[in-house]
């Protein structure tokens, strides 16, 4: 059973909390997601103050994070609210033994605050990344992504950026399946892609058109993703020409479309890896990628594995226990 722990301290924000306890803290073992045991773990157990009138009660103190296979921290109310010290310590010493952390949106000034984010790549809201930059000059400070890990430290962009990230750590430690299963559950989606820039605030376009036309191209294409699709095959299907496909697509999705496409034959080559026994030519083949060596090439640069190391680690016949 996997462990996390959800650092606990005043003024931390009610929505990463519920983010948090709404992934790894309920029970979904009948619907295909496996167990976790989720502690909340403040400074000396005391409840925990958050904003809108909501305590939090720890049920551990800050020394099961030593224990903990996952550390998860949510952002402050106030973003450069001073961290309690303990809290600091607790995390510096975790991330020395290389426990992995994740922050959810504002939680990574936290992590910046214990240092931990000097000379490293970190995310914010897009609203703040300006002002972590500012309090912080030695991070790396990312300014579109979803999500970004760096030396096993995790930071998500703002509020459902951080459903995304929980969800990607799902799917990391126990595969697409999993995570499917309890983004299910959540009524969200598994996996999200392009990047926070397909939130940043821009004018309203006067017409819906063109979205409507590249959500329907994306419909058609996850349709045929065993074909050998072309960024000029989805432009000719959106009734556009492939230079003003590509502008409208990044401006609608965040991505390219080329990097979209590589993104869902790989999701969908995950998919055909743990659920069935298909050898690996078909599974290429299936999901576009023509040859065994193109998959494996888009697997390690996309998942840093190999198709067939990913099979021996999610599929159920070769599933082995998680390691810390």
């Amino acid at each position: 059973m996997q462990r996390i722990a959800l650092v606990a301290f005043p003024r931390i924000r009610a929505f990463d909390v519920a983010v948090i306890t709404e992934v790894w803290g309920v029970d979904r073992t009948d619907r295909g997601a496996p167990p976790f045991e989720l502690r909340r773990c403040g400074p000396d157990r005391a409840p925990v103050t958050m904003p809108g009138g909501l305590t939090l009660a720890p049920d551990r103190d800050l020394d099961w994070l030593r224990t903990a296979d996952l550390i998860v921290v949510p952002g402050l109310e106030e973003h450069l609210a001073p961290v309690p010290e303990p809290v600091l310590d607790a995390l510096r010493h975790a991330h020395h033994a290389g426990t992995p952390i994740a922050a959810l949106c504002g939680g990574a000034f936290v992590l910046a605050q214990a240092g931990l984010l000097d000379g490293r790549r970190a995310i914010t809201h897009w609203n703040l990344t300006a002002l972590l930059s500012d309090a912080h000059p030695a991070v790396q400070v990312v300014p579109d992504a979803l999500f970004v890990e760096d030396g096993g430290l995790w930071t998500s962009a703002g509020v459902a950026a951080g459903i995304d990230l929980c969800l990607h750590l799902v799917r990391t430690a126990h595969g697409a399946e999993a995570a499917a299963a309890i983004a299910r559950s959540m009524v969200t989606a598994p996996f999200r892609t392009g990047t926070q820039a397909q939130f940043i605030e821009h004018p309203t376009p006067g017409t819906d058109r063109e979205a409507d036309a590249l959500a329907d191209v994306r419909e058609r294409a996850l349709r045929h993703l065993d074909e050998p699709l072309t960024v000029a095959d989805l432009a000719a299907w959106a009734g556009m020409s492939p230079r003003s496909f590509a502008r409208h697509f990044a401006a609608t999705t965040g991505t390219t479309p080329l990097r979209w496409l590589l993104d869902q034959r790989v999701s969908a080559a995950q998919k055909l890896l743990e659920r069935t026994d298909l050898p690996m030519p078909e599974v290429a083949r299936r999901t576009g990628f023509g040859s065994e060596i193109t998959m494996r090439q888009h697997f390690a640069a996309r998942l840093s594995t190999s198709p067939r190391d990913y099979r021996r680690a999610f599929h159920p016949a070769g599933r082995s226990p998680i390691a810390r």
